[in-house]
């Protein structure tokens, strides 16, 4: 790589990374807080287009104003040649631009291939970074292998319906007066139908939407894992999609795509790592049965989930257990479907203890036996003493077989500060 090149990508950099944009504070923040503290490598992984970059503007301002910091962002084509061994390259070119400095901000650095080997290096000698990238394996246990004991991870979602109100410019009242639960109420349709990906929200151009999904689809996971099936991938993710909430087969999806088990299994993993879905394991006491049982899918948008999936698969009670499971992934890590003689949606796990169960439906006007009767089987079974049904517009409490039932619309469960929750911060 030319030094002369860095220079112009990294003054570039500089200069559009240092601009005073309008966006949207987002309420991770606050939880990096306490991280920013501490002497750890902060990586923030996300969806491609999540607001990453931008939450990387709000920590400077936070955190290092003041400061030199030496900021540089690897998704650019003029770094195709870019290797490992030119970051030390970058760092000389660094000096020479702003003089020392004991901070680094990189943006998408997952794209140079054992860029983890100068971080660590560089870390041990007392350098600060603060990292982006959008493959959740940038927080699992095989980075942890050549950064264990330096890094806390942290995920970035798209906007929760808090941050979308934000962008909308509306001030959330401590006090609900009728028109403010319409105002309300109308921005909720409007976030379950777009989503919360913060550049679809700014321009509505579907287009954006469209080329997210297939660089994603092509770039992250066809050409950086080296598939040969294109088809294959094409049609599990447009299935997946279009069969959010629902369990999946293993053997259903190898049939249908003419595959082997080991293939779908690793497409899935691939299409998970790239945060474009969830899988979400039934809970059993036993870890080989949770293994081995039939995993739930979600999306990590609403948004992209009306472009994508098959229009009359888009069921509004299913919709809405989409979003709620996104926002249990924001305050949760560990988040499990239970199945008995009934089922119920959701089942949170904390420090090793299940502490929350929830049920998710449009309305209980026709299933309220259902929806009762499985979330009362896990409430008994895990012992607690209160559970949630969350609805598209129902607000009441009941109290069933000395166990008591909250029932509160989405919307509003969505608005309130999280309690209790356990940390979303991966350390290693």
């Amino acid at each position: 790589m030319e030094s002369k090149t860095l220079k112009e990508l990294i003054i570039e950099q500089k200069s559009e990374f240092e601009s005073d944009d309008d966006h949207v504070k987002r309420c991770v923040l606050d939880s990096i807080s306490d991280q920013m503290e501490l002497p750890h490598i902060l990586i923030i992984s996300g969806l491609r287009r999540s607001g990453k970059s931008t939450l990387l503007k709000e920590i400077n301002k936070s955190f290092f104003e003041g400061h030199t910091i030496y900021y540089f962002n690897f998704e650019d084509e003029r770094l195709l040649d870019f290797t490992v061994s030119d970051f030390d390259l970058l760092y000389e070119t660094f000096l020479e631009l702003f003089g020392k400095s004991k901070i680094m901000l990189f943006d998408e650095i997952q794209n140079i291939e054992n860029w983890e080997l100068f971080v660590r290096r560089m870390h041990d000698r007392g350098f600060k970074f603060v990292i982006t990238g959008f493959n959740s394996s940038m927080l699992s246990k095989e980075l942890g292998t050549r950064l264990t004991g330096r890094y806390i991870g942290t995920e970035l979602f798209p906007f929760s319906f808090r941050e979308f109100l934000k962008f909308r410019d509306m001030d959330i009242p401590d006090i609900m007066l009728t028109e403010n639960r319409a105002d309300i109420k109308r921005h909720f349709t409007e976030y379950l139908k777009f989503g919360g990906i913060p550049e679809y929200l700014k321009y509505k151009n579907e287009l954006i939407l469209k080329t997210l999904y297939e660089n994603i689809l092509y770039k992250d996971i066809f050409a950086r894992y080296g598939l040969n099936d294109e088809k294959a991938l094409k049609e599990l993710s447009f299935y997946l999609f279009s069969n959010y909430g629902s369990e999946i087969s293993y053997k259903k999806l190898k049939v249908m795509l003419d595959v082997s088990i080991n293939t779908v299994k690793n497409y899935i993993s691939y299409i998970e790592n790239s945060y474009l879905i969830f899988t979400v394991p039934k809970y059993d006491y036993s870890v080989k049965k949770q293994i081995y049982s039939p995993k739930k899918v979600y999306v990590i948008d609403t948004g992209l989930i009306n472009l994508v999936s098959f229009k009359f698969s888009r069921d509004h009670g299913k919709l809405l257990e989409n979003l709620v499971f996104i926002e249990l992934k924001r305050r949760y890590r560990d988040i499990y479907y239970h199945k008995g003689k009934r089922e119920c949606d959701f089942i949170v796990l904390e420090n090793g203890s299940v502490t929350c169960a929830i049920q998710v439906t449009a309305s209980l006007k026709d299933n309220k036996t259902r929806e009762f009767g499985g979330l009362l089987e896990a409430l008994t079974m895990y012992d607690l003493d209160e559970g949630l049904i969350l609805t598209d517009d129902e607000d009441f409490e009941d109290t069933l077989e000395n166990k008591k039932i909250r029932v509160m619309p989405v919307w509003k469960w969505m608005l309130e500060e999280p309690s209790g929750t356990s940390s979303k911060t991966n350390n290693s």
